[in-house]
């Protein structure tokens, strides 16, 4: 039995999502298998290449709204590598960039509900998290550019809100000091 794809659409062509683009996505995790209870990764999410020994978290990310909506970057969130420690801070500083955009936590605030929200159970709490990122692109090893997330943008970024709408107006509520009350004692007991 043949298969006839004559009537199929012919391919999209994509072109690279303009460097520095800003754009609201949701992430997801594709499970590696790999766990280290004394690191606290649960669940398989981590990944662990057999060649190099690093550990990471695979992920796609769906732009969610906007002009590129619905298109897809995929990126790798370091945990670990033999050469240092290095490749694993940077996702740790990704990881909590992602949960301050999400969150709608500004990066200055350490107040106990800001550490609060920095926390999570696992792995599993990543997976389909929605925040801002910053778009770019890269040279891969085959020297072509192709689209990169890197980096997530947080309430303390100018264009936050424009994002992340009802999350940011709590975010910016939340960090402002509350204002003396005015005297709104009725009349009588004045």
């Amino acid at each position: 039995m043949s298969m006839d794809f004559n009537n199929s659409e012919n391919q999209s062509n994509f072109d690279l999502i303009p460097n520095n683009t800003l754009a609201k996505v949701r992430m997801s995790i594709k499970p590696g298998g790999y766990d280290d209870q004394n690191q606290g990764w649960v669940g398989g999410y981590a990944t662990r290449n057999e060649n190099t020994g690093s550990i990471y978290l695979s992920c796609e990310f769906v732009i969610l709204e906007g002009e590129y909506a619905r298109r897809k970057v995929w990126g790798l969130i370091g945990l670990y590598s033999n050469k240092g420690a290095e490749w694993g801070n940077m996702g740790r500083s990704f990881i909590k960039a992602i949960l301050n955009s999400a969150r709608g936590v500004s990066e200055n605030d350490n107040s106990p509900a800001a550490q609060n929200a920095r926390k999570i159970n696992g792995f599993s709490d990543l997976d389909g998290i929605e925040f801002v990122a910053k778009i770019t692109t890269k040279k891969d090893q085959n020297e072509e550019l192709r689209n990169e997330i890197r980096f997530a943008i947080t309430p303390d970024h100018k264009d936050y809100q424009a994002f992340m709408g009802s999350i940011a107006q709590a975010a910016v509520k939340a960090s402002t000091p509350a204002a003396p009350a005015a005297n709104n004692r009725p009349a009588w007991a004045r």
